[in-house]
Formats: structure tokens, C-alpha cells, sequence
């Protein structure tokens, strides 16, 4: 297997993966422009934008493009994050040239209708009006908020209703022109295709012309947090959410933290899970969950429980996390932790949808691609003076309570 990267004359760059013998390959198109990076007044057009995109092009209607897809058995799909949005999909390996120009097709030539943006408008209220209703997702949300006040990183990635009702087709349009360009966009391709055939079918089915662009400038988040947040509901549980600052995605500590998650609340093995959930039954869903971005970094700490359970799963919560900080870890749940992340991240790698995803990531984020051992390497070096040093980094510095159902803020503030 083999990796390469090549920048086309319009800046276009393509990373590809050589998987000899795979029968499916993964496509995809990502752009470096996520929620993080829009005006305050558009916040979710990027996310409007991933609906819009196979609405239809130039040359193709909306269902002229899903029975493309259809036809040579493919898979088609597109998401959008805080700093990035991303268009991919799968097939069988002797139509990858389908694939690609599809997604040139919709990435370079999309039709941007008024009449799309309208209807759409209405799937994204829905889609929104669907995630209110989920207290757990709701709760998630006022946690962002709560860790990064007033900064784009706090925002909900599909915007809310009051700006996803006032965005307009030309607000569309010109986000799209601004920002989808070959300077903010990598074309990654993994499967059993030669890198050289892969870049010659880009450089056809994506024909920029003009200037490169240019990517988003971003200004990094204060310090500053909400240390409580309530949103009080006649749910039949309390969904509450810890929240602290993390290292961001290239930090030395990156990896510390994955470990330090993993034996806290990050599986069935885990500390939270065997106390919450196995000893004391005090919730069905109890987890923890790093997330990182190009300059921050969160980890929080998630359980749903009944209202008279609230305190005491807080306490049990907080008596977790100040062993960890306290001890650290043992040496088994060391070699457990280690031997758990390296296993998944090799089991991950037998997806081509997993590798193109990787590596679209990494020159995205990085330009280049972080060889898979030194990646195994950086977990296996870590140690349990590493997690010590983490735990009192993260776990011992500001710190967010979301709760999202039948409690008062009145009854939380204590804790604070």
C-alpha cells in the first residue's frame, strides 16, 4: 500500500491510497470550511450547503445524480463539522470514474437554485426541530456553548432556526463562491486504482478556473467558560454533561488524553461505566468523549439518570475524576487502554472509506499524512506519568455542568 500527494496547477491538491486487491474504492471531496468559519448572521450555511450540493448541477438534476450512484451500486454522502464539510462515496472499484465526476460535478458546477434553497430550507427545520427534541443531543450542544462563550467553536454546526430562516439564495451562493475553491479543498481517493490515473481523472472532473483562494483565517477561543447551564424540561431523566478544555489536535497531549479516555468513560471497561452503570445502576448511558480542533480541544463526561439520582451521580462522577487526577492510571488499565486504541485504529483501517477518510484529514489539517506505525508509536510511548500530567492539565482546570431536563439550576449551583 502507498500514499501519495500531488498539487495540480490550480492548487487543487489529490492524496491518494493504493490498496492493491480492494474491490471497492472510497472517493472524496473536503472542503477546510466548517461552522466555525461562517459570519455569526449565516451560522449553518456551511451546513446548508452540504444539503444543497447534490440538488442538482448544471448538467445533472437531483435524480440524475442518485441514479448515477444507483446504478454501479454506490453509496453517496456528505457531512459538515466545525472545520470542515465533506462529500464522498464508495463504489465498486471499476467505476470510480463515475464517482469523481459526480463530485466534481456537484463541488464545481452546482446549480444553487432559489427554488432548492427554499425547499431545503424547510428539511433543515425539521432536521433541526428533530435534534430540540433529542435532550441528550440538546444537552451536548449547550456544552459547546457553555466551553467556548461568544466564540464560533460554541455554535451548533447546523446553525439555528432564527439564521437558517433568514439565509437567502445569494448568501448561498456567495459562500460557496468564497470559500469553494482548490486552496480550501482535497481530493482523497483509496482504493486499488494507480495514484497517476486517479490525478489525471481529478484534474478532469474538477476544472477550476481563476484564483486558488484562500483559507479561513481563524481566531483562537479565550479561556473563558459557562461554568453551569440548565434547561429545565419535563423529561422523564436529567441528561447532564461535564465539559472541560482539551488539547487541540497536534498538542503532545493528544494521545495522553485518548488513554486518559478510554479508561474514565470511554468503554464498556471503563471506570464510569463499571460504577455508574454496572455497581451502582444509576444510568443506562454513561460515557466519556474527547473531541479536538485546530486550535482546542474538549473532553466531556455525559450520563442520563432520573431526577433523584442527579446528586449522586455527580458525586460518583467527581469522585472518578478526582482519582484520576490523583493516581492516574494503573498499570494494567495502561497496557487495556493502549492495547484498545492501536486495535481499533488498525480494525479501521480495513475500510476504504475509513483510509480515504484519513488521509483527506490529515493533509487537510496538516499536508501530509501521518504514517500509520508512528501513529501506533505515539499511543504505545505514552505513560502513566503522561496521564498524571493530563489529568491535572484537563480535569483539574475550568469546567462546564449541563443539565437538560426535570432539575433546577437552583439545585446545581452548589457544585459549582
Amino acid at each position: 500500500m502507498s500514499i501519495e500527494l500531488t498539487t495540480l496547477a490550480t492548487g487543487l491538491r489529490v492524496v491518494t491510497e493504493t490498496i492493491p486487491g480492494a474491490l471497492a474504492v472510497s472517493a472524496g471531496a473536503w472542503v477546510a470550511v466548517g461552522s466555525r468559519d461562517e459570519p455569526a448572521e449565516l451560522s449553518g450555511v456551511s451546513h446548508f450547503l452540504e444539503h444543497l450540493l447534490f440538488k442538482g448541477t448544471a448538467t445533472r438534476s437531483a435524480r440524475g445524480i442518485a441514479e448515477a450512484v444507483d446504478l454501479v451500486g454506490g453509496e453517496m454522502n456528505a457531512f459538515t463539522t466545525k472545520e470542515a464539510t465533506a462529500y464522498y462515496v464508495r463504489l465498486p472499484a471499476p467505476h470510480v470514474g463515475v464517482g469523481l465526476e459526480i463530485l466534481g460535478d456537484v463541488l464545481t458546477r452546482p446549480s444553487l437554485k432559489d427554488a432548492d434553497v427554499e425547499s431545503e430550507r424547510h428539511v433543515i427545520l425539521e432536521e433541526l426541530a428533530a435534534d430540540e427534541d433529542a435532550p441528550d443531543d440538546r444537552a451536548h450542544v449547550l456544552t459547546f456553548e457553555s466551553l467556548f462563550p461568544d466564540h464560533p467553536l460554541g455554535r451548533e454546526t447546523a446553525g439555528c432556526p432564527d439564521t437558517v430562516g433568514r439565509v437567502t439564495p445569494d448568501d448561498v451562493r456567495s459562500f460557496f463562491g468564497r470559500w469553494y475553491r482548490p486552496a480550501t479543498m482535497v481530493v482523497a481517493v483509496a482504493g486499488p486504482n494507480g495514484h497517476d490515473e486517479m490525478v489525471a481523472a481529478v484534474e478532469r472532473s474538477f476544472p477550476f478556473e481563476g484564483d486558488a483562494g484562500q483559507r479561513p483565517e481563524r481566531k483562537p477561543p479565550d479561556d473563558a467558560v459557562r461554568p453551569l447551564a440548565v434547561l429545565r424540561r419535563r423529561n422523564e431523566q436529567a441528561h447532564l454533561v461535564l465539559g472541560f478544555r482539551g488539547p487541540d489536535r497536534d498538542d503532545p497531549d493528544r494521545e495522553s488524553l485518548d488513554v486518559l479516555n478510554h479508561t474514565l468513560g470511554g468503554g464498556m471497561s471503563s471506570r464510569l461505566f463499571e460504577e455508574v452503570r454496572e455497581r451502582r445502576g444509576l444510568a443506562y448511558n454513561v460515557f466519556s468523549a474527547p473531541s479536538s480542533y485546530s486550535d482546542a480541544g474538549t473532553l466531556s463526561v455525559y450520563a442520563g439518570t432520573s431526577a433523584s439520582h442527579v446528586q449522586e451521580v455527580l458525586d460518583v462522577i467527581d469522585g472518578e475524576l478526582s482519582r484520576m487526577i490523583e493516581h492516574g492510571l494503573s498499570a494494567d488499565e495502561l497496557n487495556i487502554a493502549v492495547g484498545y486504541l492501536t486495535g481499533s485504529f488498525v480494525l479501521g483501517l480495513e475500510d476504504t472509506g475509513s483510509r480515504m477518510s484519513r488521509i483527506a484529514g490529515h493533509v487537510m489539517a496538516r499536508g501530509y499524512v501521518r504514517p500509520v506505525d508512528e501513529q501506533i508509536e505515539r499511543y504505545r510511548a505514552v505513560t502513566r506519568d503522561d496521564i498524571i500530567r493530563v489529568a491535572a492539565r484537563v480535569l483539574s482546570g475550568p469546567r462546564t455542568l449541563t443539565a437538560v431536563g426535570p432539575v433546577t439550576k437552583k439545585s446545581l449551583q452548589a457544585r459549582r
